[in-house]
């Protein structure tokens, strides 16, 4: 390992706002399949491109299917008394309200949040060895 290069561990940690800035862009793209597509696809678009000039699609690229795993998980929450209609009262007015089933949103974001940090971390080990390994070789 030379002098001017950056330890692993620096390096991994170089990473995580790489993955969080990727993670904002599967947020907007998981919102731009929602009612505010209009506003935030265009956003996501822009910040997509801007990721990709400045630093490449890595393995930070993972955090897109956690941004929109979010925004499922998010779905789930606000359609939590679901599925079908639920009736409310109160001192001063009453309503029905109809809900959505909340467990297929649920294991979406479940599966898409695990896939995407779990190859983020996988990747970042399995690189981390192979690091290791060309160290042992040099030394």
């Amino acid at each position: 390992m030379t002098a001017g290069a950056p330890t692993p561990s620096k390096r991994r940690a170089a990473e995580l706002p790489w993955l969080l800035a990727w993670t904002a862009v599967g947020v907007g793209l998981g919102l731009g399949v929602s009612a505010l597509g209009v506003f935030a696809v265009p956003l996501a678009l822009l910040a997509t491109v801007l990721l990709l000039v400045r630093h490449h699609a890595g393995r930070a690229a993972l955090g897109v299917l956690v941004g929109i795993g979010l925004v499922s998980l998010y779905v789930a929450y606000v359609q939590r008394q679901g599925p079908g209609t639920v009736t409310w009262h109160t001192a001063t007015a009453s309503g029905t309200d109809t809900y959505l089933d909340p467990r297929p949103w649920l294991i979406a974001s479940i599966l898409l949040v695990a896939v995407g940090a779990a190859g983020f971390l996988w990747h970042r080990r399995v690189s981390g060895g192979e690091e290791g390994q060309e160290r042992s070789s040099q030394g």
